[in-house]
C-alpha cells in the first residue's frame, strides 16, 4: 500500500472578506460641493502567520492578560483604558469619553486646499483607500476625478475613521477617486536627526556614467514585475517540511565575506557593460510563426468606478 499523500499548504487567497462592504460611508465637500461616496480598502496584506508552540510536543501557546501587582489573570469584563499622565499614575477613559471627543465633520471628507502632487513629499502618504460614488454624487465624482487628474492636483482633507482623525489626500487614479491616508507633520522624523557624512561633491565622471546607467536601466513601470520572492521561498520551505515529515537536512552555511572599500568608478563601469550586454542580448523566436496584427483598441463606454 502507497503511503498518503502529505497534505499540502494551503496557498490561496482569502478574498471573501476583502473589499466586499464599504468600511466607512459620507461625502467629499469642498466649496459648496457635497458628494456622497463609500470607501474600500485598496491594499490587501497577507503575512504568514505562525504559532508559538512548546517545543516537546508541538502545544500551541496561549496568551494571559496577568496584572503586575499580584500576577493574577485579568478576564476581558474587568479591563478598562487607562492614560499614563506620570510614573505609575493613570487616568480611565471609557467609550462614553472618547464619544465626548468633539471632532467636526465625522461623516465628511472635508478638502481644506487643493495643491501639486509633485510639491508633496511622497513620505508623507500612508494607506490608500478606494472611493466610490454613492446613488446621486455619480456625476459630480467624475467631475472632480477629471479636474484633478487635468490638473495635476490633489485635494487635502481631514476625515474621521474609527474615532481618529486623519489628514488624507484625495487623488485621481486612471479609473476613479482614492483616498490615501497621510502622516501629520510631527509624526515624520525630520532626516536632520540622522548623521549623513560629509563625502564632499562627487566628481563629473562619476555622475556621467551613473546617470548613463539608470538610463540604461529604466524601463515602463510594470507593478506585476516585482514579486515578494521572500514570500515564495519561505513557502516553498515549509511545503518542503510538511512533505519530509517536518525535518530537512541541514544545510551548509556560507560564510560571509570581510567588507572592502569600494572603488566607484570601477563598480559603475562594470555596471554599464553588464546592462548593455543583456540589452544587446539577442530574443529568442518562434521559427514559422508570424506575430499577430495589433488590434486597434475597442472604445469602451466609460465607467465609473
Amino acid at each position: 500500500m502507497n503511503p498518503p499523500n502529505p497534505p499540502k499548504l494551503n496557498r490561496e487567497r482569502r478574498r471573501e472578506s476583502f473589499a466586499v462592504r464599504a468600511i466607512w460611508k459620507g461625502s467629499i465637500s469642498f466649496g459648496l460641493v457635497n458628494i456622497p461616496i463609500a470607501l474600500f480598502p485598496a491594499t490587501r496584506t497577507e503575512e504568514l502567520k505562525f504559532r508559538l508552540l512548546r517545543a516537546s510536543d508541538l502545544s500551541p501557546i496561549n496568551y494571559k492578560r496577568i496584572a503586575e501587582v499580584d500576577g493574577k489573570e485579568v478576564p476581558w469584563e474587568e479591563i478598562v483604558k487607562g492614560y499614563e499622565y506620570e510614573k505609575g499614575k493613570f487616568v480611565v477613559l471609557k467609550e462614553e469619553d472618547f464619544s465626548r471627543v468633539d471632532v467636526e465633520a465625522t461623516r465628511t471628507i472635508d478638502i481644506m486646499d487643493f495643491v501639486p502632487l509633485t510639491q508633496v513629499d511622497p513620505m508623507f502618504f500612508s494607506k490608500p483607500y478606494y472611493m466610490t460614488p454613492d446613488k446621486g454624487g455619480e456625476r459630480a465624482y467624475v467631475l472632480l476625478h477629471d479636474a484633478l487628474r487635468d490638473s495635476g492636483k490633489i485635494g487635502i482633507a481631514k476625515v474621521v475613521i474609527k474615532t481618529r482623525e486623519h489628514l488624507a489626500s484625495v487623488k485621481a487614479s486612471a479609473r476613479g477617486l482614492v483616498l490615501e491616508l497621510m502622516h501629520f507633520a510631527e509624526e515624520l522624523v525630520d532626516f536632520s536627526e540622522w548623521e549623513i557624512p560629509e563625502v564632499g561633491e562627487v566628481g563629473k565622471r562619476e555622475i556621467s556614467m551613473a546617470k548613463a546607467l539608470i538610463s540604461g536601466m529604466t524601463s515602463e513601470w510594470n507593478p506585476q514585475a516585482y514579486k515578494d520572492d521572500y514570500r515564495e521561498a519561505v513557502h516553498k520551505l515549509i511545503e518542503e517540511k510538511i512533505e519530509h515529515g517536518g525535518e530537512l537536512p541541514e544545510k551548509p552555511r556560507q560564510p560571509s565575506k570581510p567588507g572592502k572599500v569600494i572603488d566607484l568608478v570601477t563598480v559603475l563601469q562594470e555596471s554599464l557593460a553588464k546592462t548593455e550586454a543583456a540589452r544587446q542580448k539577442p530574443t529568442r523566436k518562434v521559427a514559422g510563426k508570424a506575430k499577430p496584427a495589433a488590434r486597434a483598441p475597442e472604445k469602451k463606454k466609460r465607467r465609473v468606478a
